[in-house]
């Protein structure tokens, strides 16, 4: 049961990183669009900017925290073991 949930978290994680960097690609084409006067959605991305593109970089953030920590906790509970 504990497998299948990471495993489902980290599918999960891995979405919002792609969705992360698709997002990161739109706002570059739609910047270079607006300096060139073409309409590619800059003002449609800005608009989305806190409601959708902060809380998924967050998300990003806090699962590369979480996943670190606890690997290193792991890591060091496995060194407290004794060996036999």
């Amino acid at each position: 049961m504990k497998d299948k949930l990471l495993r489902g978290l980290n599918f999960v994680l891995m979405l919002d990183v792609f969705f992360v960097l698709a997002s990161f690609f739109w706002f570059a084409i739609a910047l270079v669009g607006r300096s060139l006067d073409v309409p590619l959605g800059f003002d449609l991305w800005h608009r989305l900017w806190e409601p959708l593109f902060m809380p998924a970089i967050g998300l990003v953030m806090a699962g590369a925290l979480i996943s670190g920590i606890s690997s290193w906790v792991v890591n060091k509970l496995e060194d407290l073991k004794p060996s036999s």
